[in-house]
């Protein structure tokens, strides 16, 4: 290597591996936002009323220990949702209220949650796994 190029790779190096390792945690840190709007207690209550556990293993959900789709224990660890949106409040809203305009196709059905009721989902959800 030609001297004097080791000090700038150096900082490059630095700075791309910094670059780097923010971007692993892409939403996580705001998952961990207070859903506004949401209440935890009504979240379990309507994850039961809307069936999630006929498809989902959810902690502190009697029953819902199904695996048609993922667990959703740690929610609020997760960087994605659905694999394709960072975990975010506002994405978990979206989600929630049109998993089939968002990703075709998948296994989870539009169920005409409420927005009132996806914030309490949400809020319940991401109560999950925080320590």
């Amino acid at each position: 290597m030609p001297r004097g190029w080791s000090a700038p790779l150096l900082w490059a190096g630095l700075l791309l591996a910094g670059l780097l390792a923010g971007g692993c945690g892409v939403g996580s840190r705001s998952a961990l936002a207070a859903v506004p709007g949401g209440d935890a207690e009504r979240g379990a209550e309507a994850l039961r009323s809307y069936g999630c556990g006929a498809c989902h293993t959810i902690p502190g959900i009697a029953g819902a220990n199904a695996l048609v789709g993922p667990p959703l224990t740690d929610w609020s660890k997760r960087h994605y949702i659905a694999g394709t949106l960072p975990n975010t409040p506002e994405n978990m809203l979206r989600w929630l209220q049109s998993p089939q305009a968002i990703r075709p196709g998948t296994a989870m059905p539009t169920l005409g949650v409420t927005e009132e009721d996806a914030r309490d989902i949400s809020a319940y959800l991401y109560s999950l796994g925080r320590n």
